[in-house]
């Protein structure tokens, strides 16, 4: 088992940009954060959790009921989940490793509205 890091869940974690390690890339914030408890019933973070179905209850009133709302009709159905495991260090923001497979509303934008521009892809140099 792995060392367990105390950490203030809405001062560290919540609201954070998370940054892939291997190159940089800004992956989301954490909307929220999925918790389990332990043996002697003390909480700890299983899943950073991500997207309009984890914030839209954290904001609550008409504002979160419509982002649900809207994410719902779109057809999502969990709020995309990044396990802690994958967490390699929190600081000023949350460093993620491994491969990453971006939220499905992403990936819609990206090949429905993103491609189809002209010059939208470029080579990697």
């Amino acid at each position: 088992m792995t060392e367990a890091r105390v950490l203030h869940a809405q001062l560290h974690l919540l609201d954070r940009q998370v940054v892939h390690d291997r190159d940089g890339r800004l992956v989301c914030k954490v909307d929220d954060l999925e918790l389990a408890l332990d043996e002697q019933g003390r909480p700890y973070v299983t899943a950073i959790l991500m997207g309009p179905l984890a914030l839209g209850p954290r904001l609550g009133g008409v504002l979160g009921r419509l982002m649900t709302g809207v994410a719902r009709l779109l057809g999502a159905q969990d709020p995309p989940r990044l396990p802690m495991a994958d967490v390699s260090r929190v600081a000023s923001a949350v460093h993620v490793g491994g491969d990453l497979t971006p939220p499905a509303l992403e990936r819609w934008v990206r090949t429905r509205l993103i491609e189809p521009i002209p010059g939208a892809w470029h080579e990697t140099e």
